[in-house]
C-alpha cells in the first residue's frame, strides 16, 4: 500500500473492497481445487442446513440470479451432488435434494474455504477474528434491512 493514496487506505469501503477481492481469489482457488466455485458452495450449504427446497428458494436463500441457480444445479445434478425433481404439488417447480455424494463434496469445500478463513486472517489472533466477523456482521445486517 506504499504507492497508495493516503486518503484512500485511511477508508474502511476502499480497504474492505480492496480485501473482498483477495478474499474471492482465495476462495475461488480453494475451490478450484476440489472442482466447485462458490455458487455450487452457496447451494449445497443452503440444503444441508434448511433441507429440500425450491430453485426460487435457493435463489432467496443463497442471494443468487435465477439463471445463475439453474446453472448451478444444472452442474451439481451432472455430479450427482443434488438431485432435482419435479414438485408433485406444481409440476412447473423444481425440488431440488442434497445427496451423500453432495454432503461429502460439501464437507471438503467446508475444509477448503476453513483454509482460506486461515490464509485471509492469519495476522489477527482468535479474539480479533471473532470481532471482525462479529462487526462485519453487523454492518451487513443493518444495510441488508435498509
Amino acid at each position: 500500500m506504499e504507492q497508495t493514496p493516503a486518503r484512500l487506505t485511511a477508508k474502511p469501503s476502499w480497504l474492505l473492497t480492496q480485501l473482498a477481492v483477495h478474499a474471492h481469489r482465495l476462495a475461488s482457488d480453494s475451490f478450484g481445487e476440489v472442482g466447485a466455485r462458490g455458487y455450487h458452495y452457496r447451494i449445497l450449504a443452503a440444503l444441508d442446513e434448511f433441507g429440500i427446497a425450491s430453485q426460487a428458494e435457493l435463489g432467496r436463500r443463497c442471494s443468487m440470479d435465477r439463471s445463475d441457480v439453474v446453472a448451478a444445479i444444472n452442474e451439481l445434478s451432472e455430479q450427482g451432488f443434488v438431485e432435482r425433481t419435479p414438485d408433485p404439488d406444481d409440476r412447473r417447480r423444481n425440488i431440488v435434494t442434497l445427496t451423500k455424494a453432495g454432503d461429502r463434496q460439501l464437507r471438503r469445500m467446508d475444509r477448503a474455504l476453513d483454509k482460506v478463513q486461515d490464509d485471509l486472517l492469519g495476522p489477527l489472533p482468535a479474539e480479533d477474528r471473532k470481532n471482525l466477523t462479529r462487526l462485519l456482521t453487523r454492518l451487513l445486517t443493518h444495510h441488508q434491512r435498509g
